[in-house]
């Protein structure tokens, strides 16, 4: 399936897909003992800059254009060199070079603020198009427990203490303006899980009082469980219009989640397991609405994992020359256009990158930033050319860290796996997802394709 192709002196692997390429809780549902995982092969395109007969002074708009063409060049190249040799390309320049390479980075040192979020739930709590202060402010001690428990000795149990506190106090002066945030068709929701939370806080402190670390993380899960529950109940309706020009494409205006249950061949350390993807529509309503409309089409049931290597888990590629989902209505290849949410805007950018738009401050909703982060796959220099292939991130290195990733605005996050994304790690090309299946949300996907008898 690989193929590299060389040109001169010069070999510049171009990926085609993509080019770096990303309630209680139940008990998990896979057998594991040990982890490994193997290196795939993908398909690369040459990609030659050559040089020219004399040198020629270029004018300012060329110089511009060629400036443009070089930074494109060097994000590629700089990935590649990572995935080749798993060196950081980045990491090993000295001084001078850096600085040489910084008119093609500018002010990346501004988007790492403060620790990362790395969790995918607290990242899907944040990417609600809502704005209460009140519920932000028992949400965010709730989630410092897990730093908390990672404290040496009892010092941790103080910390987490203080936590639950905080959160008992912020739920107590604030829950008029939380029920008052509640959507009206809601409300009666809401109040339950209102209860329900303010409950399990007393519940919590219990077993913080009683020394019980072991209890403390499944409580505190069951609790921001009730936060986001609440949080979803404060968006009344979906906040936006989507572009003309997709109206009429699968949409996911709202939240769905779906179970991946794959088949591991020749691994006797794991036999199976159900991975729990939530899918985020609101901020990319387009994208999660093409793959929800693909699952219920069983579209990968069946499919092989296609690429393992480490930094990304990949799958979509039909079998066949075509290298998408061909829609049986029109015999034509479904083409999904590049979304990406930034915060503080009210509706996606479409069919650009945020480095083409000149947004190098700002910061995605829905980040790289957990392990299993779940995007859309396309060619390296065609944004509108999703279809079906996706992939999943799994390394964090120096070119992807939390907060300051030169992925974000690239490619579009569409989801999270929120169970047994450890695991992702351990699948390698030819485990076979066995199916998928929407467990939730489906009420939120419109103009469903797969309804459409052909």
């Amino acid at each position: 399936m690989a193929a590299i192709t060389s040109c001169h002196s010069c070999s510049f692997p171009n990926f085609s897909t993509p080019h770096f390429a990303p309630s209680t809780k139940q008990q998990p549902r896979c057998v594991k003992i040990s982890s490994f995982v193997k290196s795939s092969s993908q398909t690369w395109k040459l990609q030659c800059l050559k040089k020219s007969a004399a040198f020629q002074p270029l004018d300012q708009e060329k110089q511009r254009d060629w400036l443009s063409l070089i930074k494109k060049n060097a994000i590629s190249i700089a990935l590649v060199i990572e995935l080749m040799v798993g060196i950081p390309a980045f990491g090993t320049m000295d001084q001078a070079n850096a600085a040489a390479l910084a008119p093609s980075f500018p002010d990346v040192s501004v988007l790492i603020s403060g620790p990362p979020i790395k969790d995918p739930g607290a990242l899907l709590r944040n990417a609600l198009p809502i704005d209460n202060k009140a519920i932000r402010e028992v949400q965010k001690p709730l989630e410092d427990i897990t730093e908390s428990l990672k404290i040496a000795g009892t010092k941790a149990l103080d910390s987490v203490e203080r936590n639950v506190r905080q959160a008992s106090r912020a739920l107590k002066e604030g829950k008029s303006l939380i029920v008052g945030g509640v959507a009206k068709s809601k409300v009666d929701d809401g109040i339950e899980k209102l209860n329900k939370l303010e409950t399990g806080l007393g519940e919590l402190q219990t077993i913080v009082e009683d020394r019980n670390r072991d209890a403390i993380a499944p409580k505190q899960r069951e609790l921001l469980n009730y936060v986001g529950s609440i949080e979803e109940d404060m968006v009344e309706s979906f906040p936006y219009e989507v572009p003309e020009e997709y109206k009429t494409m699968p949409l996911l205006k709202g939240r769905a989640t779906v179970d991946m249950k794959v088949k591991v061949v020749d691994n006797p350390n794991l036999s199976e397991c159900v991975f729990r993807i939530v899918l985020d529509g609101y901020n990319a309503p387009v994208t999660a609405g093409n793959f929800v409309d693909l699952v219920k089409r069983h579209f990968y049931d069946g499919m092989e994992i296609q690429r393992a290597d480490g930094f990304v888990v990949q799958t979509g590629d039909p079998q066949g020359p075509a290298e998408g989902f061909i829609d049986p209505s029109t015999e034509k290849t479904r083409i999904v256009p590049l979304e990406i949410m930034v915060n503080g805007e009210k509706s996606p950018f479409y069919g650009e990158t945020l480095e083409e738009l000149g947004l190098y401050k700002s910061q995605t909703k829905l980040p790289f930033n957990a392990f299993g982060t779940m995007a859309m796959a396309r060619e390296e220099f065609e944004n509108n050319s999703g279809s079906s292939q996706v992939f999943w991130l799994l390394k964090e290195s120096e070119l992807t860290p939390s907060n300051a990733n030169i992925l974000d605005g690239r490619y579009a996050v569409f989801g999270y796996v929120t169970e047994n994304e450890d695991l992702l790690a351990d699948l390698k090309v030819g485990d076979v997802i066995e199916s998928m299946q929407v467990v939730s949300g489906i009420e939120n996907l419109e103009n469903p394709s797969y309804q459409i008898a052909v």
